[in-house]
């Protein structure tokens, strides 16, 4: 499947800005199953100091934020194919060691809400996968998918406890289970194209867990699926933070506004 993507991300301060740096992650990267056929990235307000990939191999552009600025724009556009794995990614790549994907974070860290759901999971005998589906549906069972209730700030814990929240908090908690039973886990940013409408207000999270024999396969607990041709990876981390499309600080003033402007839509492909 061929998917053309654009993506504006709208910055607008209160007071002009005296300095700011920015982290980018919204360049996908190609893995199993996924081919980046072009991308490019436009900056207003603000220009590139460095481009680097970053320990979990993602694709980072580090941007200055041009000195009384009220206003940054970035705006990204690109196609990708992709393929249907269903959902597997493949063996362990990057510069961090498996194991690191074990060790909780203050964002996944359990509580007594996500232990009680993992009580609840049932233990497939048909293998790992199909207990990792159970997992994912007691989430999506306990856990209402409700926009303005959680922030990028709120753990996997209180959206578990509140019963209610966003992708990227069904992410965190099955993060958070998968780690308590020693399945390693990780956080994914990326593109979802909607069968319903092209234009969105976000972009999407899921998450990917490690299965012998498979190696990394994703999770979408929000769609309760395995990632198919309609997702594009992006950012991949231990969870949000190390996969958050934009991080960074600015001085001199607060910002005002944000709004995102997302299109993912898919192009036909021409028959050789």
């Amino acid at each position: 499947m061929r998917l053309s993507i654009r993506h504006t991300t709208r910055y607008r301060f209160a007071e002009p800005v005296s300095h700011g740096i920015q982290r980018l992650r919204l360049t996908p990267k190609e893995t199993q199953g996924q081919k980046i056929l072009g991308w490019n990235m436009e900056l207003e307000g603000a220009h590139e100091e460095l481009v680097f990939d970053d320990q979990n191999f993602n694709h980072v552009n580090l941007i200055s934020v041009e000195e009384g600025a009220r206003e940054v724009v970035i705006t990204c556009e690109g196609k990708v194919d992709t393929e249907d794995n269903a959902g597997v990614i493949g063996q362990h790549a990057g510069h961090l060691p498996l194991w690191t994907f074990l060790g909780q974070t203050k964002l996944t860290k359990p509580g007594p809400k996500i232990k009680s759901l993992i009580a609840q999971v049932e233990r497939s005998e048909s293998g790992m996968v199909d207990t990792l589906h159970n997992l994912s549906n007691v989430i999506r069972d306990n856990v209402e998918y409700r926009t303005g209730t959680t922030l990028v700030t709120t753990t996997g814990e209180e959206a578990a406890a509140d019963g209610q929240g966003v992708c990227q908090d069904h992410a965190h908690i099955f993060i958070s289970a998968a780690r308590s039973l020693e399945i390693p886990a990780r956080y994914v940013s990326g593109y979802l194209m909607m069968n319903d409408r092209i234009d969105q207000e976000a972009t999407h999270a899921w998450a990917e867990a490690y299965v012998q024999g498979l190696g990394w396969v994703g999770f979408d607990i929000s769609n309760g699926i395995c990632p198919d041709p309609r997702y594009v990876r992006v950012a991949t981390g231990r969870d949000y933070r190390d996969a958050a499309p934009v991080t960074g600080i600015s001085f001199g003033a607060n910002t005002e506004d944000l709004t995102v402007n997302l299109s993912v839509e898919q192009q036909m492909v021409e028959q050789q």
